[in-house]
């Protein structure tokens, strides 16, 4: 029988599975989505039971089909979103979606007591985000919801309660905590002193090391249980632990996040203005941070343009790099484009398209506007730091327009992609796995391609 580690790869859209050997290469994966439901307000959310019976139904066939020996099995999902325990450790209230709005007289409290912003998030590195501050939500909870948040026992980040359903022990671990939730003081490293003013900190269960994994006995096998990782966090590790020299890393989703593991220091006033955040390693470590909505806004801008021009609306998967059309957009440049999710500044106050363009010209538009938010983002993220390679994975590793207007705009990094699958579900097996990754790893695991800008004329 094959050994392998299991890992489950939380999206807000797609629920992953997979299956790795011990070289960490993919001997199985399967797929799934499910519709939102909604919370107490209407508000759509995570189908925390439908989620967490997929789980279960997965790992019990995958075990008794005794394919595969499980010798491990770790969890990666996306921040920002708690479960709610209560005394008997069934779950008390929906998960609230991050993008559910924070009642403004809340947050205006919060900075009278705990304020001025700017103070509390270098110290934090988390900007005021509303519940997108996961922090936030508790706080939420327990001004708004008080006799919801009196029958709290401990709330778990998602990728915790992920390991929690399989153990029935919460924890908390570093890299949820410190992904823009406003909880943790990077500076004293622990928590801020607002959580402990607010006696927060009680619902928080303890903190564990990501590498930690849990020595069970599961329906009559023994393996390791990993205690989960925020995925962000997940696809940056494998790049940490296999490449020796600084770069920065694109991870690219519904969020494209752009990671730089080598800044120094505390997030500074300029960062700020920049629209930085901190993440945190499995170390502890700070990560500068850059954080766009671009997968959310490109999503809603292919269905656009799909009704717009009449075709399906997986035509875009088709479309590969075009120079000439790039070089006539580039000779007139000019937005078209208005954006649901991204600044609009400059942008016009619709969309507009000339009548004569095709799909094609249209997309190539599009791609070079979001491109443009998106190298801002980057080189916030960069700042002074001196890096030598660029890499890209998630989603938008895949697209042929996106990587090849990127190289163009960074000629002088050495940029790669990565296979656009496997980032944060193989960090989630490696943080869980003793062995050493050499400079070969990402080449023999990841499909890293290299990519050449354009030549100029």
């Amino acid at each position: 029988m094959q050994s392998v580690t299991a890992v489950f790869d939380i999206g807000r859209s797609n629920k992953k599975f997979f299956l790795f050997d011990e070289d960490f290469r993919e001997v199985h994966r399967e797929y799934v989505t499910f519709e939102m439901i909604e919370d107490e307000d209407g508000f759509p959310t995570e189908d925390v039971d439908a989620l967490s019976s997929w789980l279960c139904e997965v790992f019990h066939r995958i075990l008794e089909a005794r394919e595969y020996h499980v010798k491990a099995i770790n969890f990666s999902s996306y921040g920002a979103s708690f479960v709610h325990l209560d005394a008997d450790g069934q779950v008390l209230t929906p998960l609230y979606n991050y993008e559910k709005a924070l009642p403004q007289v809340l947050s205006k409290d919060f900075e009278r007591r705990y304020g001025p912003g700017n103070t509390l998030t270098m110290s934090t590195g988390s900007p005021p985000s509303g519940m997108l501050n996961s922090g936030m939500q508790l706080y939420w909870l327990k001004h708004h919801r008080p006799k919801v948040f009196r029958k709290i026992k401990y709330s778990l980040h998602l990728p915790q309660f992920l390991s929690y359903v399989f153990t029935g022990i919460p924890i908390s671990e570093y890299t949820s905590i410190g992904c823009h939730t406003a909880l943790w003081d990077y500076g004293k490293g622990d928590y801020h002193k607002w959580v402990y003013k607010e006696d927060i900190h009680r619902v928080l269960p303890p903190i564990v090391s990501t590498e930690t994994s849990i020595n069970m006995n599961y329906n009559g096998r023994r393996m390791k249980i990993g205690v989960g990782i925020h995925d962000s966090s997940a696809a940056l590790l494998p790049y940490i632990r296999s490449e020796r020299k600084p770069f920065v890393l694109i991870s690219t989703g519904t969020w494209s996040i752009s990671l730089n593991p080598f800044a120094e220091g505390q997030l500074t006033q300029e960062d700020l203005d920049r629209n930085c955040i901190n993440y945190m390693r499995i170390d502890g470590k700070p990560v500068k941070a850059a954080r766009l909505f671009l997968g959310e806004e490109y999503k809603h801008q292919i269905t656009t343009l799909a009704e717009h021009y009449g075709v399906d609306r997986s035509r875009h998967k088709s479309v590969t790099f075009n120079r000439k059309i790039n070089d006539e957009l580039a000779a007139k440049p000019k937005p078209r484009f208005h954006f649901k999710h991204l600044d609009n500044t400059g942008q016009p106050g619709k969309t507009k398209l000339p009548k004569s363009w095709t799909y094609e010209r249209a997309y190539h538009q599009l791609m070079r506007e979001l491109v443009d938010f998106q190298c801002r983002s980057l080189d916030a993220a960069l700042g002074e730091t001196k890096v030598r390679k660029l890499f890209i994975d998630g989603g938008f590793s895949d697209n042929a327009v996106y990587v090849k207007l990127i190289a163009h705009r960074y000629r002088h990094l050495k940029v790669r992609t990565t296979d656009s699958s496997l980032g944060s579900a193989l960090g989630a097996a490696i943080a869980i796995s003793d062995k050493t990754l050499d400079s070969k790893f990402l080449k023999q695991n990841y499909g890293l391609r290299k990519h050449q800008p354009y030549i100029l004329n």
